[in-house]
C-alpha cells in the first residue's frame, strides 16, 4: 500500500515562497509518475506540475516559471518549489502517484496567500 504524506503548506505574503514535500512509503516513487495538485474554494483540481519515472516535467501555465518541480530518490520525496506565490494559487495542494498498479493522493496541504 503506498502512502503520500504532504507537508509544507501555511500563510505566505504575496511574492513569498514555499517549498511543499511529498514523502511517499510503500513504493520507490522512482517508479511513478508524481503530480501537484491543487483545489481552490468552489473550483475543480487542476494539474500543477509533474515530473514523471522518466524525469520529464510538465507544468500548468499558470505556474510556469515560479514554481518547480523535483525529486529525491534516497528520500523518496517530491518537491515543489513555490515562488513568486499570488493571492491566486491559494488552494489545497495534493500529491498524486501514478503507479501502473494504480494511483495514491496524498491527504493534501493548504497553502494561503495573503496580505
Amino acid at each position: 500500500q503506498v502512502q503520500l504524506v504532504e507537508s509544507g503548506g501555511g500563510l505566505v505574503l504575496p511574492g513569498g515562497s514555499l517549498r511543499l514535500s511529498c514523502a511517499a512509503s510503500g513504493s520507490a516513487f522512482s517508479f511513478a509518475d508524481m503530480g501537484w495538485y491543487r483545489q481552490a474554494a468552489g473550483k475543480q483540481r487542476e494539474l500543477v506540475a509533474l515530473i514523471t519515472s522518466g524525469g520529464s516535467t510538465k507544468y500548468a501555465d499558470s505556474v510556469k516559471g515560479r514554481f518547480t518541480i523535483s525529486g529525491d530518490g534516497a528520500k523518496n520525496t517530491v518537491y515543489l518549489q513555490m515562488n513568486s506565490l499570488k493571492p491566486e494559487d491559494t488552494a489545497a495542494y495534493y500529491c498524486k502517484a501514478s503507479y501502473i498498479s494504480g494511483t495514491y493522493w496524498g491527504q493534501g496541504t493548504q497553502v494561503t496567500v495573503s496580505s
